[in-house]
């Protein structure tokens, strides 16, 4: 367990001190000012500070070892300079040294050239979108603080292993309802841009909480069911056994991929990709009236009532627009599975609304880079864009405590929560 940070109270006498020749904000916030100054004569007293308990240490262990014959012990030697990065900008620092050169110091290590702190500023910028150029300028603005484009790249390089041990973490071994999508960005491939899918996995938990299970960069310009075979099978070694429902658009061959790993999961297409596909075939001045005709499809309250809104949609336009029945006909089977359920669950698996409010809200952050340089800048910036995003999934879905009931009596012994 952490030990817990003492409270600090500075004298007010203290800042009087400080201040009293303050007169303009230069004096306390610019380069030279207050806040500087203290700070980095805070930074070496504390320097100083943990070279004095590591010679003591030191001392304290060879008279432990041998006290009858301790010979020449550590001590101090003199300074070195270290220019560092800083939240407020650049700091020259007397980094304390010992004659021995063992001395490590905790608070500026060897080799950092950045105090903590501005690394989590970095971070939080770019999981943002703002771009390496962005993001120095904005430091430089803030803070006069010169951070170059590499050192940004480099700081957020540092995510990667993060990435990759949650892109492989251990899954629930049931999820009630996964929602199956893709999004595209531009990526450097060999030399040339390439299109890429990035397919995105959002499943409801057994407790109905909001979790991403994953991101896939797909290996072909197009979204494919090829692929999704090869996600869902990731899924599976990663402890994913059953899923219940899984919602998806009407991307051909996408049920055949989700029955082959998993097959006792009833696919359900999402009703507004079904209607989108459907309005392309219409003027935008009939829409409207198709859309009303078509609403008592899809909330029909039984099946049957479903089957009759068909028809009698079929019998008022197919002579118009004959595409849009056959459509709904094509797609039936993974269309009517919300028949099988009550309100409570179809208000959850009506749509995939949830994972599209989830791309949306990458588009948001992806939509400043215009080409990334590599896969790995994808996952890296998308992951960071994630951990953003799922800070609001604080709560449960609605409805989720009344669809938990109907779902342990439809899945009986798969579903036990």
């Amino acid at each position: 367990m952490p030990r817990r940070r003492r409270d600090v109270t500075i004298p007010d006498e203290l800042v009087d001190e400080l201040l009293k020749d303050y007169r303009e904000p230069a004096d306390l916030l610019g380069e030279s000012g207050i806040i500087q100054q203290m700070t980095q004569r805070l930074v070496e007293r504390a320097l100083a500070g943990e070279l004095t308990h590591h010679l003591k240490r030191e001392a304290e262990a060879e008279e432990g070892d041998d006290p009858g014959s301790p010979g020449p012990r550590n001590s101090r030697n003199g300074y070195s300079k270290k220019t560092v990065q800083a939240d407020k900008g650049t700091l020259e620092l007397a980094i304390p040294r010992d004659r021995n050169g063992d001395f490590e110091p905790i608070l500026v290590p060897k080799h950092q050239r950045r105090l903590a702190g501005l690394d989590e500023k970095i971070i939080a910028m770019y999981a943002r979108g703002l771009s390496l150029r962005d993001i120095s300028a904005q430091l430089q603005e803030l803070y006069g603080a010169e951070v170059s484009a590499s050192l940004i790249s480099e700081v957020t390089d540092t995510v990667l292993e993060e990435v990759k041990a949650w892109q492989s973490r251990p899954l629930e071994t049931v999820y009630p309802v996964v929602y199956l999508d893709a999004l595209y960005v531009n990526i450097k491939v060999s030399g040339r841009i390439s299109k890429r899918a990035v397919y995105l996995v959002l499943a409801i938990t057994p407790e109905g909480q909001k979790e991403l299970l994953g991101l896939w960069i797909g290996e072909a310009e197009a979204e494919g069911a090829k692929f999704w075979l090869k996600v869902l099978t990731d899924l599976k070694n990663r402890g994913l056994q059953d899923i219940l429902i899984a919602c998806v658009d009407g991307l051909t061959g996408f049920p055949q991929a989700i029955a082959a790993v998993y097959p006792q999961a009833k696919v359900q297409l999402c009703i507004v990709h079904l209607l989108r596909n459907c309005l392309r075939y219409v003027p935008w001045k009939e829409s409207r009236a198709v859309l009303a005709d078509l609403k008592p499809i899809y909330q029909a309250a039984t099946l049957a009532e479903a089957e009759a809104a068909l028809d009698a949609f079929a019998a008022k336009w197919d002579k118009a627009y004959p595409a849009i029945s056959q459509i709904w006909i094509r797609h039936w089977e993974h269309i009517i599975p919300i028949f099988e359920f009550p309100m409570e669950i179809r208000k959850v698996i009506y749509t995939t609304n949830a994972i599209e409010s989830l791309n949306r809200s990458l588009r948001k952050v992806i939509k400043t880079k215009a080409v990334f340089p590599d896969e790995e800048s994808v996952f890296k910036l998308m992951y960071l864009a994630l951990n953003n995003i799922s800070k609001r999934w604080s709560q449960p879905i609605r409805d989720w405590k009344a669809a938990v009931s109907h779902f342990a009596i439809l899945f009986p012994g798969r579903f036990n929560f």
